[in-house]
């Protein structure tokens, strides 16, 4: 039996290191051939701004890509580029108080639109425009928690966007 079970590890590993595409245990399969990645800052374009956000954003999508990947993030040519813009950090009401026209919840919501570019794929089947957006939901005020609730969102953002990049999701 102990030896049935070493052989199976041995065909497993050997099933995913034959492969053209590395996989990892984040989630992420980048292709063996992609070594560098270019991510550019993100402008914020909304209409209502939080001063931090583009900084913010463009960073934790780097923190993203370098805790989750193997890939070098350079300033140039890359093989495979991020791009885009900040279009949408809007707060509205989620739930009203009884007998009251105030808001007992309310929303947080921020979309990105972003542009990924895999310089290596010649058929940019693997290539994508296009807007992300998350939200967390928060009583009291804003400014209060507004710090905490940028973050949350941005690894949320960011999460979606690693996916949709290095997990076809």
């Amino acid at each position: 039996m102990q030896k049935f079970g070493s052989v199976l590890i041995v065909v497993c590993c050997l099933m995913v290191s034959g492969c053209g595409v590395k996989y990892s245990f984040s989630g992420g399969s980048i292709p063996e051939n992609m070594k560098t990645v270019n991510v550019q800052f993100f402008e914020n374009i909304a209409p209502m701004v939080y001063a931090t956000l583009s900084q913010n954003f463009t960073e934790g999508l780097k923190e993203r890509i370098r805790n989750q990947s193997r890939l070098s993030q350079v300033n140039g040519d890359a093989d495979a580029l991020f791009e885009g813009v900040i279009t949408g950090y809007d707060i509205t009401p989620a739930a009203v108080e009884a007998n009251s026209d105030r808001a007992a919840l309310n929303r947080l919501t921020i979309t990105v639109k972003v542009k990924y570019t895999n310089r290596l794929d010649e058929t940019g089947e693997s290539n994508f425009e296009q807007s992300f957006t998350q939200f967390r939901e928060f009583s009291g005020t804003v400014q209060a928690q507004e710090e905490t609730l940028n973050r949350e969102i941005i690894k949320l953002l960011t999460e979606d966007i690693y996916n949709r990049a290095f997990a076809n999701w």
